[in-house]
């Protein structure tokens, strides 16, 4: 059932992912920019920068460059980045694992403090606790995530010196870990290398946290206003009513109900950190998807652009259909339809 289920929602997620196609293919040819004067340099004449743009085919209608791009994507083939030369697929490929390791550990540091949070504030509302969680849940929202990383910079690594430069995922000439999964934390207990991931960890605790400071106010407050709602229901009175302990109303009745809606926001929040680390990951040198993408659309580099837009929408596909499979392992009464 759980088979069928996720082949009949990939499938109606291929109309999704044709218009996430579309409107990538639009907006990059709409903005302004011309990559042929770009690859052809300052001082090119009109001459070679037009030769560049038949080279490219940015001199066909944007009709014939949408067929070849859909066809190219037909092949499985995601084109190749003007600016670097090498494939787009290949590129993605190279940067996914460090956007996935930053956006993996923000999100698990904004559970870890943001549930909690949540749970502690509903148990107890209008109390001191409550405010202090409202306003920590404000403040993390409100703050830029380059402000909150320069912040971060400058008090551990620049003040307390607790943490190594913002240089990206290990110093300059350190040696990474043999690749197996490009996830450092993960290669290096393969390797059997602890100092190496502890290095690993240092250098990722600071963009994590920035992340996850950010999202702690859509977790948080999601999670406070489930845990009130079922809190306030009649199966919960009645488990106090008949003396069950306190913990156990909590955590088997109250917060396994509240889970759904929850579990629903941790997907949107992965999805749109994932997408939206630019600032974090320029401001640590960090070198994921974000400033791939970043430095592609700065000189109009298409291919790359769509290629990140393309693995995005993808990426958000197999998110909701994760969520949605995660419903039934959390409330067995959420049934899949038939």
């Amino acid at each position: 059932m759980w088979v069928k289920f996720a082949m009949r929602r990939l499938l109606s997620s291929l109309f999704s992912l044709c218009g996430v196609l579309v409107i990538a293919f639009v907006l990059t040819r709409a903005l302004p920019g011309d990559p042929a004067a770009y690859l052809a340099g300052p001082s090119a004449s009109n001459r070679a920068v037009e030769e560049i743009r038949q080279s490219l085919g940015l001199d066909r209608s944007w009709l014939e460059q949408f067929v070849a791009y859909v066809s190219q994507i037909g092949r499985g083939e995601l084109g190749s980045s003007w600016s670097t030369g090498q494939p787009v697929a290949t590129e993605l490929a190279a940067r996914l694992p460090a956007s996935l390791e930053l956006t993996a550990l923000g999100l698990l540091f904004a559970v870890g403090v943001a549930v909690p949070l949540g749970i502690a504030a509903a148990v107890k509302p209008g109390s001191a606790l409550d405010h202090a969680a409202r306003f920590i849940a404000t403040a993390g929202v409100s703050l830029p995530t380059f402000f909150t990383g320069l912040l971060l910079v400058y008090v551990f690594y620049y003040l307390l010196g607790w943490f190594p430069a913002p240089l990206g995922r290990l110093a300059p000439f350190a040696d990474a870990p043999p690749a197996v999964t490009g996830l450092y934390l993960v290669d290096s207990l393969l390797a059997g290398d602890l100092r190496l991931w502890f290095t690993s960890l240092c250098y990722l605790m600071l963009p994590a946290a920035t992340l996850g400071i950010f999202a702690l106010a859509p977790i948080a407050r999601m999670t406070r206003a489930s845990m009130l709602s079922v809190l306030s229901s009649d199966f919960i009175r009645t488990a106090r009513a008949s003396q069950l302990p306190a913990r156990k109303v909590l955590v088997n009745y109250a917060l396994r109900n509240a889970l759904i809606p929850v579990v629903t926001t941790l997907g949107m929040v992965f999805s749109y950190l994932l997408g939206a680390n630019v600032l974090v990951e320029k401001v640590f040198s960090w070198p994921g998807l974000g400033s791939f993408a970043l430095e592609a659309l700065v000189i109009s580099d298409y291919a790359a652009v769509q290629g990140f837009v393309l693995i995005m929408g993808v990426t958000y596909v197999l998110l909701n259909l994760a969520i949605d499979i995660a419903y039934g392992l959390i409330d067995p009464r959420v049934k899949v339809e038939s």
